[in-house]
């Protein structure tokens, strides 16, 4: 099987079978050089299986799997030394400091003298624990310690990183700084790998975004690409979501909604519903003027944008294996 060109990144009709289930069903993709790639699916999904096959922690039950052109089966030593390997819980020594885990695994990839310092001193650069060096991890906070994660994947300066859930239980202050850390990244050349279930940051940050459900891929492309297929799938079916924003008496509000056949309400607040209708400026012109009308006060009259999530609910059908 020949690789893509400039893939750093590949898998090729990859299948890992336990016993008789199929955690990871034929699945192909690619990531070239300095392109971020989303990995999304519900729990059970063959996320995980298929990035711990790529950093060599598993190895397929049929297809292929390169890393910089270096298989994953064959040549796992080489494929280590090009990729950094960010999984979703990663164990630490309670009572060693940030500097002393960083060093450990600096050690471990063969570095040495002031080549270990120069990778330790621009990690923590980077992930800006220079303040925290000498803190022992067992009181970092969980943001702090996934940028030690992060700057452990670093150390060797790898050309592919491949990060499992890396934003999970961080605030949204933390989630920003990982967010600006993985573009910086990707503007370095790195190619990325990321899985997330926080589907609104990885559209912000991911050049293409995957979606595999029941170890099979269901689709792949472009954010752009996927959110204006979904689109055009909704406008095809006639179909908007609308939202309106009102200052009149909800139960009133609800009664007139709910008496209309030809709404379907998603979902209420005291001050707002959500509801689907025909994609028709027209008809939706209309249904303004018939709010207006029925002495319904509104102030806001929106069609919803369709989302990363909206593709995901569309793709997906919530089957776990």
């Amino acid at each position: 099987m020949s690789l893509a060109a400039e893939a750093m990144i590949q898998l090729d009709n990859v299948t890992r079978a336990f016993g008789n289930t199929l955690a990871v069903d034929d699945v192909s993709f690619h990531v070239d050089a300095g392109e971020v790639l989303g990995f999304i699916g519900p729990n059970g999904a063959g996320k995980t299986t298929s990035m711990r096959i790529l950093s060599t922690l598993d190895t397929p039950t049929s297809g292929e799997a390169w890393v910089d052109g270096f298989s994953v089966v064959d040549d796992p030593d080489r494929v280590r030394e090009r990729m950094g390997w960010m999984p979703d819980g990663f164990g630490t020594y309670p009572n060693i400091n940030c500097e002393e885990y960083l060093d450990f695994f600096a050690r471990s990839y063969g570095l040495r003298g002031k080549n270990r310092l120069r990778a330790i001193k621009n990690v923590m650069g980077f992930t800006q624990l220079n303040q925290l060096s000498k803190k022992p991890i067992s009181g970092l906070s969980k943001g702090m310690k996934q940028r030690l994660c992060l700057g452990r994947a670093l150390i060797h300066n790898p050309k592919v990183l491949i990060l499992d859930e890396p934003a999970a239980g961080l605030d949204p202050r933390a989630r920003i700084e990982l967010r600006e850390m993985i573009l910086e990244l990707a503007n370095e050349g790195k190619s990325l790998l990321i899985s997330s279930h926080i589907l609104s940051e990885l559209a912000e940050v991911c050049d293409r975004v995957a979606i595999i459900e029941k170890g099979k891929l269901l689709a792949i492309g472009s954010v752009e690409s996927l959110l204006n297929n979904e689109s055009r799938e909704s406008a095809g079916k006639g179909v908007s979501q609308l939202e309106v924003k009102f200052v009149s008496d909800p139960s009133v509000v609800n009664k007139w909604f709910n008496s209309r056949e030809d709404i379907e309400v998603v979902s209420t607040t005291s001050d707002s519903i959500l509801f689907n209708y025909e994609a028709c400026h027209k008809k939706q012109s209309e249904l303004l003027t018939e709010l207006v009308n029925s002495k319904i006060e509104v102030f806001g009259f929106t069609e919803k944008q369709t989302s990363l999530e909206d593709v995901f609910l569309s793709v997906t059908r919530g089957v776990v294996q």
